[in-house]
């Protein structure tokens, strides 16, 4: 079973609460240096997950990703003349 999921970005007072999100998902990657956590969890909780981690005292702002709603498949993708060009030369 394919189970659809989607990020969250936590911003953090302190690296030392970092640990305490794992119980909310799974965390993909902790930014020491600018304070924040990227934690995966799945779609239809996601609501209630953002509500959850926003009512924690250490949680600054909570942003949730929006890349499973973007459009991937580009249409009538032409390349550059120039870089064609270059290609075909070896630069």
């Amino acid at each position: 079973m394919f189970v659809e999921r989607q990020g969250i970005v936590v911003y953090i007072h302190s690296i030392k609460q970092a640990k305490a999100l794992r119980r909310f998902g799974n965390v993909q990657y902790v930014s020491k240096e600018l304070k924040y956590v990227v934690l995966y969890c799945n779609m239809d909780q996601i609501d209630v997950t953002m509500e959850k981690i926003k009512s924690l005292s250490f949680v600054k702002r909570v942003v949730p990703s929006y890349k499973p709603f973007l459009k991937t498949e580009f249409e009538n993708s032409k390349p550059d003349k120039a870089k064609e060009y270059d290609y075909k030369i070896g630069i």
